[in-house]
């Protein structure tokens, strides 16, 4: 079984927090790809996922997803995978999208038969609302780089431990 983390970057701050990932866990991750760099055939290769995507502006996708979305999303089969998402979002900026385009992943996974992991708490967060916080929790890890970038190592760890075995 394969696994890989799948990110889109503009600025690059999904782009560490992908490596902070990979880092934490180790030889569990087989790939680490940016998402311009992967097809729907390449994703459909992989047992395992960890995707992450931050929200632009009001609650859009980063255009690199937004291209995937509108010429490959489609074909991607999440049926029988193992999903986690991370999100990067300003909730201060954007406090009424705070991290919406999580649920965009989530709904496609979640749609196609997949099985998401990794579900993180909203405490320790201000923002007024998001698409992606269900059951009262966020879809996957929420990260802020903008307002708290000093949380950020401490979360990524606490995540991979929540996730990890789900990857093993």
């Amino acid at each position: 079984m394969a696994t890989a983390i799948i990110y889109g970057s503009s600025t690059g701050n999904t782009e560490k927090v992908a490596e902070m990932i990979k880092d934490e866990l180790g030889d569990l991750i087989d790939d680490i790809k940016e998402i311009s760099e992967v097809s729907a055939d390449d994703m459909n290769s992989y047992d395992k996922l960890i995707l992450g995507i931050p929200t632009w502006n009001d609650g859009e996708l980063q255009e690199d997803w937004e291209t995937f979305f509108e010429d490959e999303m489609d074909d991607v089969n999440f049926s029988g995978k193992t999903v986690a998402i991370f999100g990067l979002g300003d909730q201060e900026g954007y406090p009424e999208f705070f991290l919406d385009a999580m649920r965009a992943v989530y709904d496609k996974v979640t749609g196609d038969g997949g099985k998401v992991v990794g579900s993180w708490p909203t405490d320790g967060y201000e923002f007024d609302t998001s698409k992606a916080v269900v059951d009262g929790n966020f879809v996957g890890l929420a990260i802020d780089e903008d307002n708290q970038d000093d949380m950020t190592e401490e979360r990524v760890e606490d995540w991979c431990d929540d996730i990890k075995e789900s990857f093993e």
